[in-house]
């Protein structure tokens, strides 16, 4: 670029900012909205389960039967909400969702206990089952581990298992989403603020002065988009500051390429929010536009359910979504501490895609009947 297409930007770049800051209200919802929708979605967003309500029924009321239950509770996992001796009363509770689990102890427990054969019954209200599912992990596992306590082994099993959880030990899903969530919000601002802002341009009247001035297409589109990027790149910085000191997320990676990864995918933001930009009229049908790109854009990037449990067809049509390997590049270096090496495929198909958006506003934009 030459020193006068520099200047034309430059100004360009002055007047978008300009116009931006004039709105203080405008500048509550770049800054400080974030950070709030963060915290709403580092809380909200959650995949664990804590205090489950469930139900007993003691038949018996042992000591070992009521040791048990006290394994349940001592977990964090499990509250106990009601108890009864009639397993009749489990499926009245169960029926009212009074109950999310039920745990039934049959007569003989303790002896059978003893002698190595006891059986206990857990039966899970499924309507919910990605809480049942995980409640019922758990509750295994408390069985199992007080089964393995009361047993005393005094030979040394056939199979040693110990399981080791890498990258997130505790399997805390906050460490998981949050991360996510900078995603989310990147896509949000550099989406909704380039598209509006070229219609607003346009209604107005003032995209015509525009076009008829010195600066061509190329140049009006970088002075429209680098204070978006900007911006993104600030918010960038608060929500990551957030993540780390307010949800003590562990960045093990560099935060130069974090850097890198949020560049390439806000200029896949920003010129995907540039096509809508030059088919929208108005600023209603733009606002629209980029809420029916961006709701796909979520469920189809691996924010709230994983790409490999997806159809294959809905698989390879998450290769062309930025969010999808913009994801993968943030939790890797935020959990993984994955290099630049190691996310390669994901940072090619970053640029590959913002090339491509961008280029492709870019021409539709110069072409000569706009």
């Amino acid at each position: 670029m030459t020193s006068g297409s520099l200047g034309r930007v430059r100004g360009m770049v002055r007047k978008e900012f300009l116009q931006l800051f004039r709105d203080p209200k405008l500048v509550r919802l770049l800054f400080v909205a974030p950070i709030l929708q963060l915290l709403l979605f580092g809380y909200a967003v959650s995949t664990d389960v804590r205090d489950t309500s469930l139900y007993v029924v003691d038949s018996e009321g042992s000591r070992a039967a009521r040791e048990l239950v006290e394994a349940f509770t001592a977990s964090g996992y499990f509250r106990v909400v009601g108890g009864s001796d009639r397993p009749a009363d489990l499926v009245s509770v169960l029926e009212h969702g009074d109950a999310i689990a039920g745990l039934v102890l049959p007569v003989g427990f303790e002896r059978d206990l003893a002698a190595g054969t006891a059986r206990v019954q857990l039966l899970f209200d499924g309507t919910n089952s990605n809480t049942a599912t995980i409640a019922k992990g758990y509750a295994e596992r408390i069985v199992q581990r007080f089964a393995l306590d009361r047993a005393g082994f005094t030979r040394v099993p056939a199979i040693d298992l110990r399981l080791s959880a890498w990258y997130n030990p505790d399997l805390d899903s906050r460490n998981y989403n949050v991360p996510a969530v900078i995603g989310l919000l990147l896509m949000l601002i550099s989406l909704l603020l380039t598209s509006l802002a070229v219609v607003r341009e346009r209604e107005i009247g003032t995209l015509d002065q525009l076009l008829v001035s010195p600066l061509g297409a190329f140049e009006l589109l970088l002075g429209k988009t680098i204070p978006f990027a900007l911006v993104g790149v600030a918010d960038l910085v608060l929500v990551t500051s957030v993540a780390l000191l307010w949800f003590e997320v562990p960045l093990r990676g560099s935060v130069w390429l974090l850097l890198g990864a949020a560049l390439l995918f806000l200029l896949c933001g920003l010129g995907l929010g540039l096509l809508v930009s030059t088919i929208s009229k108005t600023q209603q049908e733009a606002f629209l536009s980029s809420f029916l790109i961006f709701i796909p854009t979520i469920l189809l990037s691996g924010f709230m359910f994983p790409v490999s449990s997806m159809p294959p067809f809905f698989r390879w049509l998450t290769l062309g979504n930025p969010m999808r390997h913009f994801l993968e590049c943030v939790r890797g270096i935020f959990l993984r501490g994955s290099t630049a090496a190691d996310l390669a495929p994901q940072l090619g198909a970053l640029a590959l895609l913002g090339v491509l958006l961008f280029g492709t506003a870019v021409a539709r934009f110069a072409r000569p009947e706009r």
